[in-house]
């Protein structure tokens, strides 16, 4: 009987660990629906207090290395960034990532174009602190993007 509890607490312990580690890393879907969530955010109460909420991290936006930004897509000027708050109020639209592709000019064109897709690039994950492929989903919203991106494992 000693065996069997003890193989079945062995069994839960690696379901669990499973689990949490599978939760740690978000997924497409993931960034998908925290940008509409975002966008559902901003319909409902504005644009300023979308960027109160991630200037807060909150955690209704901000879950790890999954987060949302947001962008004015007439200038490029960053509006709001809970990891990077240092950049807010910055055009970095020609600033190239480590390979050299301006993907923040890609953003704001894909937005202006289509509303909504994928971009891929190089950034710094902030849970491994180091430079990394990402790919990120963005969602225009009236005069902004939100972006909500996964890094490439």
């Amino acid at each position: 009987m000693k065996r069997i509890l003890t193989g079945t607490a062995l069994c839960l312990l690696f379901a669990c660990a499973g689990q949490a580690s599978a939760a740690v890393e978000p997924t497409a879907r993931d960034a998908i629906a925290m940008a509409e969530k975002g966008a559902a955010f901003i319909k409902q109460h504005g644009e300023k207090e979308m960027m109160k909420k991630l200037g807060a991290k909150d955690p209704e936006f901000v879950q790890g290395e999954l987060y949302v930004d947001m962008r004015d897509i007439r200038t490029g000027i960053v509006l709001a960034h809970p990891i990077n708050p240092s950049i807010v109020g910055k055009d970095l639209t020609d600033v190239p990532d480590a390979n050299g592709k301006k993907y923040r000019r890609e953003i704001i064109e894909l937005a202006q174009k289509q509303g909504k897709g994928w971009v891929d690039y190089q950034y710094k994950n902030p849970v491994s602190g180091r430079i990394e492929p990402k790919t990120t989903y963005i969602l225009r919203v009236n005069d902004v993007v939100l972006e909500a991106g996964i890094y490439k494992k």
